[in-house]
């Protein structure tokens, strides 16, 4: 009877451990994932202008905070002086970019808000005049 007791705990034993294991791994894997979608969303909604560098946009909000717009999915370039809502992500940089990004913008006296990668864009009024 303990003999069988044995063979059973042999075999038991190593298949309990792979089983938590594998919950384990799974659960680390899911974290990245829910801080992904724990970013903040913001909506802007301005005047659609060229930015400080190639590709990059800026926009001025009706509480006059400005944007830093970029996007691979939308084309802001279509709009440009345009009234439009756009929606996105706020992106985070590094403090090296930061400050390079500082002294570009203290150059052109505009202090950016934040940095937004637009993911939507509804085009309000092709002109920015109220």
């Amino acid at each position: 009877m303990s003999h069988k007791i044995a063979k059973l705990a042999f075999w038991l034993i190593p298949i309990l451990c792979l089983s938590l294991c594998s919950v384990a791994l799974m659960a680390q894997t899911a974290a990245p994932e829910k801080k992904a979608a724990e970013k903040s969303t913001h909506t802007v909604t301005g005047c659609l202008q060229k930015g400080d560098e190639a590709g990059e946009f800026s926009i001025t909000g009706e509480d006059g905070k400005t944007w830093g717009l970029r996007s691979t999915s939308v084309k802001l370039d279509e709009h440009l002086g345009h009234k439009v809502t756009v929606t996105g992500s706020t992106t985070h940089e590094t403090k090296a970019e930061e400050k390079k990004e500082g002294q570009v913008e203290n150059a052109g006296s505009k202090t950016e808000y934040a940095d937004l990668t637009v993911t939507s864009l509804k085009m309000v009024s092709d002109s920015c005049s109220k």
